[in-house]
């Protein structure tokens, strides 16, 4: 997926993403790799703490747009009606509530 994405500036993900392997990935395509290192890790490897921290306002909006049933279940068979109701779903979040 990573290579179908194009160019990526940084990479945030959590824990369960800190391997060698996607680690090499990124830094040979010029990505910086923002995840944290796993505990099993002897050195931890140094990460940006601060773009760490905008990845709880992402998760946040998926947990919101996953309480409209039609999002959360996926109905929809195709990837890119999936996403036009993801985005239909965000923009109408805020006068949802």
């Amino acid at each position: 997926m990573i290579e179908q994405a194009g160019p990526i500036r940084r990479l945030i993900a959590d824990r369960a993403y800190d391997a060698n392997h996607l680690r090499a990935l990124l830094a040979g395509r010029g990505t910086e790799a923002v995840i944290p290192s796993t505990t099993s890790r002897t050195v931890p490897i140094p990460y940006d703490t601060v773009a760490y921290r905008t990845r709880n306002r992402i998760e946040r909006m998926w947990c919101r747009l996953k309480d409209r049933r039609r999002i959360a279940t996926r109905y929809d068979k195709l990837a890119r009606n999936y996403l036009s109701g993801a985005y239909l779903a965000a923009a109408l979040m805020p006068w949802a509530n």
